[in-house]
């Protein structure tokens, strides 16, 4: 496919996305069911157009001046891909398969069209309702830290240090140029493509052998901040696919015991075999039977439980642009609930003088700090812990809150990751 038939084909799924309210991913799996002669380059570009779109919806249609699926992509080759107009009008020649021509009015926006004036929603392209608690996180900076968080996220790796050491994973995978991450003791970055895909890592010899997992730098830095040392009893309660609990093993040498589980069974799934390629050994998976708490029989005993709550997400909207304009705030009321009670549930399991770790991917006040608070005010004999005293080199990036530390693309250029700690008294 030419570049031209790629812009009208994410002209095409776009508007399937925004007329149907579906997924992204729902709608791009569809059309390429439907187009089979695309091949997987195609697919991969006209992705990286839909998603660049989502990422940049409110802002491009504002330039523009309306919310069409084709105005949107317009807007985006010039505000997100940096095209000029004689590039975009080259796109949009009218030709086989390419968008019909720039109109005067186009032309002219595109020329000329700024976000100067715009709404902060609009200049930082996140839902309106939303902007009120959004300004409660980040006061002054809220375009700007909301425009971080649309552009597209870094390819992050945790180096596994049960089977290697981060140099001997940046020698091994040379080929790639990867990088040290800023913030990171295990880290390293690789760079993206220009269709804004990373490479095929999972196909590496060395990710095979379990000597790295993919991580974003501020889920690594999340379990750093845990403090957990060899030897020790802990919980993940929310452990889902087990990223945070191969970093913990790790971090643990294998020593003493992590009991892994989550209320969402499915989620687990992937653990199992990710714990044997990595060499964890000192996992136990705890996986629930019908309303049975998996882990009842260790109240009172866990020296640190990390709660990896189930929240908004609103912290990787960079890598799922889609939810962002899907967020309601029903679906916020449900998650805010959800961290209420595994907080409690957390309280009772970690004993005198043990930790809560709670940490969020999301931005909001109402699921980091405001969470907080209502456990502290709700669960008796808990007090807030220093949330760097494991990494203290990270206070000159990470952006102090009343409770804990806030991650950011623009303060930290990891995901939104939000991370709080209580001691047991």
């Amino acid at each position: 496919m030419t570049p031209a038939a790629r812009l009208s084909a994410a002209i095409e799924v776009f508007s399937d996305i925004e007329t149907r309210r579906r997924p992204a991913a729902d709608a791009l799996k569809d059309w390429g069911l439907s187009h089979r002669f695309a091949g997987s380059k195609d697919r991969a570009a006209i992705a990286s157009l839909v998603y660049d779109a989502l990422r940049r919806k409110a802002s491009a249609a504002w330039i523009m001046g309306e919310g069409s699926a084709r105005a949107v992509l317009l807007g985006v080759l010039r505000l997100q891909r940096g095209l000029d107009l004689a590039a975009i009008a080259a796109l949009c020649s009218g030709e086989r398969f390419a968008p019909a021509p720039l109109s005067d009015e186009e032309r002219k926006r595109l020329a000329e069209g700024t976000l100067d004036g715009a709404p902060a929603d609009v200049a930082g392209d996140f839902p309106e309702w939303i902007e009120p608690s959004l300004a409660r996180a980040f006061g002054d900076d809220l375009v700007p830290e909301m425009q971080a968080l649309s552009i597209r996220a870094p390819l992050d790796i945790r180096a596994n240090t049960l089977k290697a050491a981060r140099e001997e994973v940046q020698d091994a995978l040379a080929h790639l140029s990867p990088l040290w991450t800023p913030h990171s003791p295990v880290g390293l970055r690789i760079a993206l493509g220009e269709d804004g895909r990373g490479p095929a890592l999972q196909s590496e010899p060395e990710f095979l052998k379990g000597w790295f997992e993919i991580q974003d730098e501020g889920s690594q830095l999340a379990a750093l901040l845990t403090g957990v040392k060899p030897g020790e009893q802990v919980v993940d309660l929310c452990a889902g696919a087990g990223g945070k609990t191969l970093a913990l093993a790790a971090q643990m040498e294998n020593k003493g015991q992590i009991y892994a589980t989550d209320q969402d069974t499915r989620r687990l799934a992937p653990i199992h075999a990710r714990l044997a390629r990595a060499g964890a050994r000192n996992v136990q998976v705890r996986t629930p039977r019908g309303r049975a708490d998996a882990v009842a029989d260790l109240d009172g005993t866990i020296d640190c439980v990390l709660v990896d709550a189930p929240c908004t997400g609103s912290g990787t909207w960079r890598r799922n642009p889609d939810s962002k304009w899907r967020l309601r705030p029903g679906s916020l009321e449900v998650r805010l609930k959800e961290q209420d009670a595994v907080l409690a549930r957390a309280a009772r399991l970690v004993r005198p003088g043990g930790r809560i770790v709670y940490v969020t991917c999301s931005v909001l006040p109402e699921e980091n700090d405001e969470a907080v608070e209502r456990g502290l005010g709700r669960e008796g004999g808990l007090r807030l812990l220093e949330p760097l005293e494991h990494l203290p080199e990270f206070a000159s990036a990470a952006r102090r809150t009343a409770r804990g530390i806030q991650m950011s693309p623009r303060a930290t250029g990891t995901d939104g990751f939000y991370v709080a700690i209580l001691r047991r008294e």
